[in-house]
């Protein structure tokens, strides 16, 4: 199924652990140049060494597959059986009846085959791009497909890397690797070498494939291409993570199984009787292909389709696509939600919320979309110390606001600056006006600060920002503070506590600091004056507290996994009340392997509500971990780093707006509004799939059962065949699926979320349930066989004729029989069945369909029916509404007991 379009020779430039490495040892190693990169020649070999820069693909599943994959079915399987033994005998009638059942369901099956393995083909996407890099001491652009080990790439702000790279010049670099790590802030990137043991969210000194630039500039060394990339391990783990059989096909199978081995027991059974008794051959072996057709429901596959079908139409007038019908159920039977908190649970959007001076402080107000202090709502331009905290936003940044709601440019934390700034009405055009720009130092992230000049009559303003520790030991006084200005240790201890606190509060924290200059290319990092502090965060979605809430009064629990900090994490989860207490975080990081997990680590993963800095492998182990508890695991993210983990779970769920492709296509369910809370409606729409598949499996058991019964309780007592196997097929593949298709389309209750999961151990139908089929079959069974010995008895019809009135009779008492599938606790005249307008449709669309072949002299041959006469027709009605009688009676006293006992319960 696998084919590799690159990487066909094992590497032979591998560079191990490149992070942890000087930047000019790699150079040498790989026999590059900094200054002129590799020859054409070079450059040529070593693509024909390595193979090409892409990712490995799976070829889609071929036509013929698809087609082979319909007929792999045990009970397709004893179908096909029945046709073979129908056409020895020269029964052609029957064995081309059973073919054409065969046709239809494997053409329905067929169109509904939606999903061939596409993440591979989303990945290599991210591969059709151009590089800018060094080749013969010139910069050209070459495919990104061409890039081999020890190319020198040129980096610039809003590229996307083609390839891993170890860094060797970063100006003011910044890459947003969310998609890759789950981190929602941009890392500031260098290039010195980090230890070997770090992250990849820690590796600064590398530049990673899929990953974009956001800000600055930089020059790396190729150290990894196509599979060998970060990347491309992921889409290893993607194509290696086996979607699991979601719960609704392991019951339909479970199901079938116990069919079939029904099946073969009565066909033997009822075989054997007949010898013994001294039947002719070929009339048991008729009675057999009767028996084999009738035990088996060919109408539950057609109806478990199209209701599936019908839930994924509901699914999305709630925004949520799904691509597997399997899938539509599978969330009914959900208990655990491994959940992505960048995107996700959050905006994935920086904004501010506090700002910190030394005489005020403010917290912006998302609700008020204002700054607030203890005393209520302020306005920050009439204290001088926000002004001013507010005019170093502004100035000492790079980033640009989209006008006319344009896209906004640069790094995400001075967007979030200036959209700040822009709340109190101060605008940056304005502020350059009046300050007009003179001098920039650039980000640097050996001194993790920036600094712009600006004139201002006869002297010079700097304005600097940046990392709090290194601000602080260039601060000699405080802004706005009249007695003791100086900034001595204590306050620099003061300041420090404080910023410690911000971080501890799931905050990114940045200081502010000015001076006054002479000229503006005096130094500038010496006896600066502190400002304050701004605190970042990425700020929850509004609706996802609400839905983690219904969640938990749905009986699923939600996690979450992040690459991100679990200080970040923590507040996140506690903010949107991810659990009933405090949430319990375990460090990716002080994980190990899922193999070597003692029993105490076991019980402390169960127990975390927050996992932070996973890594891929690490959501992967941990699916596994809940799956192999029993647990029916959904996943939801929108990174290229949650593609395998999305595929794993029973059901992946991706983000729509923000999602990568990779993760759409890994996923089975898509949310095309990044809602949370459209999952929970998900949810609820998958238990009624489940219940309504529980009610039409039901029914059509019942209804099939009745056929085996009659048939087997004919051949016992030396009755004629009361039903051919061609008429059989009639029933079951018309006049059954249409009743049963509108018991499929029931709404549902509103109640159905307040009520835990159901076990997906449990099978479909449960010991009461059968109990309830085979009272049902019986009645059914009594009356049919009835109305065949009376129409002999009393009306001393033929035998062709006697068959016709057990047909009609069973036919009619089947479509009665859809009104006892109402629930206990409703009203018998007014309840979900006689309400469902589908029911009426079908009773309709199935009358019309039996009385109609006695307009068809080829139907009714092929049946071997006659049409009835008045006194046929009297006994036919009157029999088949005894099933209806008996049914609702039996109802009615289960609905007796049952509010005998609601009663009791409540009284005590």
């Amino acid at each position: 199924m696998k084919k590799s379009t690159g990487n066909k020779k094992p590497p032979v430039f591998a560079v191990e652990k490149p992070h942890a490495m000087r930047a000019q040892d790699i150079v040498a190693q790989l026999r590059t140049s900094v200054d002129h990169g590799l020859n054409r020649a070079d450059a040529a070999a070593r693509l024909s060494s390595v193979g090409r820069n892409k990712l490995m693909v799976r070829k889609p599943i071929r036509f013929t597959r698809l087609v082979f994959n319909q007929f792999e079915s045990p009970v397709v399987l004893l179908l096909v059986a029945s046709a073979l033994v129908a056409f020895g005998f020269g029964e052609w009638k029957e064995g081309v009846a059973v073919v054409l059942v065969l046709l239809i369901n494997g053409t329905l099956g067929l169109v509904t085959e939606l999903r061939a393995v596409r993440s591979m083909e989303a990945l290599r996407v991210l591969g059709s791009l151009t590089t800018r890099l060094r080749r013969d001491g010139h910069a050209v652009l070459v495919p990104a497909e061409k890039v081999v080990p020890g190319d020198m790439v040129i980096l610039e702000a809003g590229d996307i890397i083609t390839a891993d790279m170890r860094l060797t010049e970063a100006s003011n670099l910044s890459i947003d690797e969310s998609a890759l790590t789950g981190e929602s802030v941009a890392v500031d990137k260098g290039i010195e070498p980090v230890s070997s043991s770090t992250t990849i969210a820690e590796r600064t000194s590398m530049a990673f494939k899929g990953t974009h630039i956001v800000r600055g500039s930089g020059l790396g060394v190729v150290v990894a291409t196509g599979m060998q990339t970060e990347l491309g391990h992921i889409s290893k783990l993607v194509q290696e993570a086996t979607p699991e059989q979601s719960p609704i096909e392991r019951q339909l199978a479970r199901l079938s199984g116990h069919l079939i081995g029904f099946t073969l027991v009565i066909v033997a059974g009822i075989g054997a009787l007949g010898i013994f008794k001294g039947q002719e051959t070929f009339l048991m072996i008729e009675a057999s292909i009767a028996l084999a057709v009738a035990a088996i429901p060919e109408g539950l596959p057609v109806v478990a389709t199209i209701a599936l079908a019908r839930g994924m139409w509901r699914m999305a007038k709630h925004n949520a696509l799904v691509e597997r019908l399997a899938a539509v159920e599978t969330l009914g039977a959900t208990t655990v939600i491994f959940t992505d908190k960048t995107g996700t649970l959050t905006e994935n959007v920086m904004r501010v919320k506090e700002i910190n001076c030394p005489n005020s402080s403010v917290t912006l107000a998302d609700e008020q979309n204002a700054f607030v202090n203890d005393h209520g709502v302020v306005d920050p331009l009439k204290d001088p110390c926000l002004d001013l905290a507010l005019t170093i936003c502004v100035l000492c940044n790079n980033a640009e606001l989209g006008k006319n709601h344009g896209q906004n440019i640069g790094d995400p934390l001075e967007q979030a600056l200036l959209v700040a700034a822009k709340l109190a009405e101060m605008d940056k055009s304005r502020c350059l006006l009046d300050l007009p720009r003179v001098r920039e130092i650039a980000f640097d992230s050996d001194s993790k600060m920036m600094a712009t000049v600006h004139s201002s009559g006869d002297k010079n303003l700097a304005f600097v920002k940046g990392a709090p520790e290194a601000i602080f030991d260039l601060c000699s006084e405080e802004f706005g503070v009249q007695r003791n200005p100086t900034f001595d240790s204590k306050r620099h201890n003061y300041w420090k506590k404080r910023t410690d606190n911000m971080a501890d509060g799931g905050l990114r924290v940045l200081a502010l600091a000015m001076k006054t200059m002479l000229t503006p290319n005096d130094y500038v990092y010496e006896k600066l004056t502190f400002v304050g502090l701004i605190g970042f965060y990425d700020p929850p979605r509004p609706d996802v507290s609400n839905a983690i809430a219904q969640c938990r009064s749905a009986g699923i629990r939600v996690i979450m996994m992040t690459g991100d900090h679990a200080v970040t994490a923590r507040n996140i989860a506690h903010a949107v009340q991810l659990s009933d207490r405090l949430p319990i975080v375990v460090d990716g990081r002080n994980l190990p392997p899922a193999v070597d997990l003692k029993p105490s680590e076991l019980k402390a993963v169960r127990e975390a509500d927050v996992f932070a800095r996973v890594t891929p492998e690490q959501k992967l182990a941990l699916i596994t971990i809940y799956q192999r508890d029993g647990h029916v695991v959904a996943m939801t993210g929108d990174g290229v780093n949650d593609a395998p983990a999305l595929k794993k779970a029973d059901i992946g769920v991706a983000m729509g707006l923000r999602g990568t492709q990779v993760a759409k296509e890994a996923a089975a369910m898509v949310l095309r509004d990044d809602s949370f809370s459209s999952i929970v409606a998900a949810i609820r729409e998958g238990r009624v799939i489940f219940r309504n598949i529980q009610n039409f499996v039901t029914y059509l058991l019942s209804c099939n059962l009745s056929e085996v019964l009659i048939v087997g309780l004919a051949v016992l007592f030396g009755l004629p065949l009361p039903l051919l196997p061609l008429q059989i097929l009639f029933l079951n593949l018309v006049t059954d699926v249409f009743p049963a298709f509108a018991l499929a389309m029931s709404e549902g209750n509103q109640q159905i979320l307040t009520q835990s999961p159901r076990d997906p151990k449990k099978p479909i139908i449960t010991r009461i349930v059968w109990f309830t089929i085979i009272a049902h079959s019986l009645s059914i069974s009594f009356a049919t066989l009835g109305a065949l010995v009376l129409g002999q008895v009393l009306l001393d019809l033929s035998t062709e004729a006697a068959v016709t009135v057990s047909f009609l009779t069973l036919a009619f008492a089947q479509l009665w029989h859809v009104f006892n599938m109402r629930s206990p606790r409703s009203k018998m005249l007014l309840n979900e069945v006689t309400q469902n307008q589908y029911v009426w449709a079908a009773l309709l669309i199935s009358i019309s369909l039996t009385l109609g072949v006695f307009l068809i002299p080829a139907a009714s041959e092929a049946l071997q029916l006659r049409l009835p006469s008045l006194a046929s027709w009297t006994l036919i009605l009157g029999m088949s509404l005894l099933p209806l009688v008996f049914g609702q009676i039996g109802t009615s006293i289960s609905a007796y007991f049952y509010r005998k006992s609601t009663r009791m319960n409540t009284t005590i």
